[in-house]
């Protein structure tokens, strides 16, 4: 062999090494990140946020970081995606913060805050002010081996769907009532039993009798649910969820191995999912309210009586709260101030809402 065929072999032998080894190094960067979710993904604005995401990071980032989502129980159950996230039993999970608060009281305030935030409020503290720095201090602080990303967010709930109607204070007294996080609180103030029994669970225990009420989520959620068949009066405002965050929670061992690119582009993809989420959850809500009067149920607008009860209530809570908790007390003076300042642009930039009662 002349020296000419012996350097086209060599160049030949390197080319195929190269491209060996970096095929290699390509397939090792990949990142699939196995999330257990929360919420069914055919819920809208609930659980199809996540599946969104899982759709979109693969596109933008030309397959470099792929999503594979399994449903409420399937991998892991609800409660426990914390823990399994934290402990690598999987490399990321999807859920609400206010799950924690049994283990973090301060997480509910990063879940949905009674007579709290809008969604257009609750991201500019997150994102602008001290809200994510604390977010993720919560987590790091109790010893929880995740990264925190917020990764969707619906505007007001409905605040619950009653058997009865309900006039003044005294007609909650004794109902047993699926709650959810901080707002909970309040309803046992009142004299109410809470559970915070998962959505497939609400159906059947107010078909049973085993719970009077409950609250859940958006009109258009709480429909797929079949809340309505039941309970036939559906009151609002959403006074304990006036807009609620969701949580992507991704180990910090797997975060720590992804790319500065990779990760950027999976809190972008969940940036705009925020996005996404409200856009979803603000187009369906009318239309379904508007047909709910075929289907028998009454919508109302609890009076000034009940509603200044329930925030009477509420502060009771945070007092209580802010004592028991220095971490709590904490989150909640950040973004009481942020509010005290939020309020002198809210109050004058914003025309007043019409009421129908």
């Amino acid at each position: 062999m002349n020296t000419f065929s012996k350097s086209l072999v060599s160049a030949a032998v390197l080319s195929t090494a190269l491209t060996a080894a970096t095929t290699t190094v390509q397939a090792a960067d990949r990142v699939l990140l196995k999330t257990p979710i929360a919420f069914g993904s055919h819920l809208p604005a609930l659980g199809t946020p996540i599946k969104w995401v899982s759709e979109q990071l693969p596109v933008m980032s030309d397959g470099s970081v792929k999503m594979k989502i399994y449903e409420p129980g399937k991998l892991v159950g609800a409660k426990e995606i914390l823990d399994a996230v934290s402990s690598g039993k999987v490399n990321s999970g999807y859920a609400t913060a206010g799950y924690w608060q049994g283990k973090m009281p301060a997480a509910a305030l990063f879940s949905a805050v009674p007579f709290g935030p809008e969604a257009g409020e609750y991201m500019a503290w997150l994102y602008y002010g001290n809200g994510m720095s604390l977010y993720q201090e919560m987590y790091d602080t109790n010893g929880f081996n995740v990264k925190v990303i917020p990764c969707a967010i619906i505007s007001p709930e409905t605040s619950g769907w009653f058997k009865k109607e309900i006039n003044k204070p005294e007609d909650l007294k004794g109902l047993n009532m699926r709650f959810f996080g901080l707002g909970a609180s309040v309803m046992e103030k009142l004299g109410v039993s809470t559970s915070q029994l998962p959505g497939g669970e609400i159906f059947g225990a107010l078909e049973k009798g085993a719970i009077d009420a409950t609250e859940f989520s958006q009109p258009a959620i709480d429909k797929l649910l079949g809340l309505h068949k039941i309970a036939k009066y559906n009151y609002f405002p959403g006074w304990h969820q006036q807009a609620t965050v969701f949580e992507l929670l991704v180990n910090k061992d797997a975060w720590g191995k992804m790319s500065t690119g990779q990760q950027a582009i999976v809190e972008n993809t969940c940036k705009a999912s925020m996005t996404n989420a409200i856009a979803e959850g603000e187009s369906m809500q009318f239309e379904v309210m508007a047909k709910a009067k075929d289907q028998g149920v009454n919508i109302r607008y609890w009076n000034d009586e009940m509603l200044k009860t329930f925030e009477e209530k509420w502060d009771e809570v945070v007092v209580e709260k802010t004592a028991a908790d220095p971490f709590f007390k904490k989150v909640w003076d950040d973004l009481s101030t942020f509010r005290e300042g939020y309020n002198l642009w809210e109050a004058n930039a914003f025309l007043p809402r019409a009421k129908n009662n």
